[in-house]
């Protein structure tokens, strides 16, 4: 496992810049305070842990990698992170294929996890074990049974721990291979006999405004455009807008906007 590593951030853009490496684009640092993070990655052959723990509210864009497959896991029942304008349970699991995008926004301290791998792999697993075609849903909350997601939950804690608690000391190749066969297998038995929580049709119509939004903002970054100008472009009333903006990104859009220009020049206002 030469890659596993925990590391401790005082500076936001040291951490996300160590986040862009795992399709987090974007952070942005809303709260007020001392910036403190720590981050640890667990390499296994194919699949990769990650655990962040954070101090400060912030907003991120989430961009999964072509070929693979971003699982989100909650590290335990307190303290958890919005992905896409819904925080995610102690009980859920999220899954999002290659090329989705969505916002992932923490409200103050907050402690979360992802597994990475490769979706063919992922597929070929799944195929094999159950004796069927196995697709994933990309974008898809799910709330598996009980037992599973426990199991699922302890593998991926027993990754972390290794590290965290002996930083400097890797677990064999021998165990890495069985830990990883373990996940994906507790992974394959979550989606396969978990329940998909479906998704508020306002919620969906909120993720795309937000995501357009954030577009919009990227392609003009020097541009300070009215509110109502931006509604107008994107299609969508006043109102809406705001609500989208709220629930996906914590903040009105006046004010995102304000710490995306801040954020871009620092003394800016």
């Amino acid at each position: 496992m030469p890659g596993s590593v925990t590391s401790v951030f005082s500076q936001a853009e040291d951490f996300a810049a160590a986040l862009s490496e795992e399709g987090v684009l974007g952070l942005l640092v809303t709260g007020t305070g001392e910036f403190r993070a720590r981050l640890t990655l667990v390499a296994l052959h194919s699949l990769r842990l990650l655990a962040a723990e954070e101090h400060l509210s912030r907003t991120a864009l989430v961009d999964v990698p072509a070929g693979m497959i971003l699982v989100a896991v909650a590290r335990g029942a307190a303290f958890t992170p919005f992905w896409g304008g819904a925080r995610l349970g102690a009980d859920e699991i999220i899954t999002l294929g290659a090329g989705q995008r969505l916002h992932m926004r923490t409200d103050g301290p907050c402690r979360w996890g992802s597994i990475w791998l490769p979706e063919a792999e992922l597929v070929s697993y799944g195929t094999a074990l159950t004796g069927a075609d196995f697709e994933i849903v990309s974008g898809a909350r799910w709330r598996p049974r009980p037992a599973m997601i426990r199991h699922l939950r302890h593998l991926y804690s027993a990754g972390i721990d290794a590290i965290e608690r002996r930083s400097t000391t890797f677990i064999g190749d021998e165990a890495a291979h069985g830990l990883e066969q373990q996940l994906i297998e507790a992974l394959v038995e979550c989606l396969s006999n978990g329940s998909v929580i479906e998704a508020a049709r306002s919620t969906i119509e909120h993720q795309d405004v937000a995501l357009r939004f954030e577009a919009l903002l990227q392609a003009q970054p020097e541009r300070a455009l009215r509110i109502a100008e931006i509604s107008r472009v994107l299609g969508v009333s006043a109102r809406a807008f705001r609500l989208a903006c709220e629930e996906q990104l914590g903040m009105a859009p006046a004010a995102y906007a304000r710490h995306r220009r801040v954020a871009l020049w620092p003394g800016h206002s």
